[in-house]
């Protein structure tokens, strides 16, 4: 099972602002049935038609869409339109104590159906991703399984720095059915992150030893841990001694049968990003 804050439990069970409201001033409409994710977004604007003074939705999700809709609606209420536009999925994310990773696509569909509710709204062209019935956002489809352009992935790897491609499907849900679009998806990931970031990060040439552990802390808990958490698993960093680090597995990779072969994952990626010499020990913690 996922493992949910007590808030995402909350907006769940209580989700706010569920419904449709009858003269709403701009609706957007995202998803589908057929891919079992569908959020509809309805805005009501105050008398100057600048701030949102009620919004309600109606999702046929999973328990992170619902409190996903549900804590959207709460952050853009009392926001002008250009200010809940700038609302990002990783603000709901944080509204709702943090998303598992898997299922930050849940809250990226509610950005997305904002967007389109606010270009009908105010007669522009509306950015589509998911639905294959109005014309597309500019750009190439990559994932056909979900309709998502080549733009629409750019501005989620951007803006949530993502650096896998399974990261990528746990935002967007693009690469999640046939699959086909991996490698395309692979290639938009080098293109946004080379434009990005042409510091890559390299091995820094000569590291105190307190630097070197910060550094191999950093690396277990951005690069390795969640990766690990997409299968169930987990590790603990149980020692540092000189450039011996000894780490142990919990969860699904306690124990499992490919743990050894984790171990020289964990052993590879610090040696790219931290120093040649580093060994990597599993114990029992």
């Amino acid at each position: 099972m996922w493992e949910y804050t007590d808030k995402v439990r909350e907006h769940f069970l209580n989700p706010r602002n569920v419904g449709e409201i009858p003269e709403a001033d701009a609706v957007g409409e995202v998803g589908s049935l057929a891919c079992g994710d569908a959020l509809k977004l309805y805005i009501k604007l105050d008398d100057s038609k600048e701030r949102i003074v009620d919004a309600k939705f109606q999702t046929f999700g999973c328990a992170s869409a619902i409190a996903s809709s549900s804590a959207l609606t709460e952050i853009i209420k009392g926001k002008t339109l250009d200010e809940a536009l700038a609302t990002t999925n990783q603000e709901i994310a944080d509204f709702l104590g943090g998303l598992p990773e898997e299922k930050m696509h849940c809250s990226v569909m509610g950005q997305e159906a904002l967007e389109v509710a606010i270009a009908k709204y105010r007669g522009g062209p509306v950015p589509t991703h998911h639905d294959h019935h109005e014309e597309m956002e500019p750009g190439e489809v990559v994932c056909k399984c979900f309709g998502l352009t080549d733009t629409f992935l750019r501005k989620v790897i951007a803006a949530n720095k993502l650096t896998t491609a399974e990261q990528v499907t746990h935002f967007t849900k693009a690469g999640g059915g046939c699959g086909g679009c991996i490698p395309r998806i692979k290639e938009l990931i080098d293109e946004v992150l080379g434009t990005q970031s042409k510091e890559v990060r390299k091995k820094p040439e000569k590291l105190t030893n307190l630097r070197k552990m910060q550094l191999i802390q950093e690396t277990l808990e951005k690069d390795v841990r969640p990766m690990l958490w997409a299968d169930g698993g987990d590790l603990e960093l149980v020692d540092i001694s000189g450039n011996e680090v000894q780490i142990a597995f919990r969860k699904a990779c306690a124990g499992c049968a490919s743990s050894g072969n984790t171990a020289k994952f964990v052993e590879l990626k610090l040696r790219e990003l931290v120093a040649d010499d580093i060994v990597v020990q599993e114990v029992e913690g």
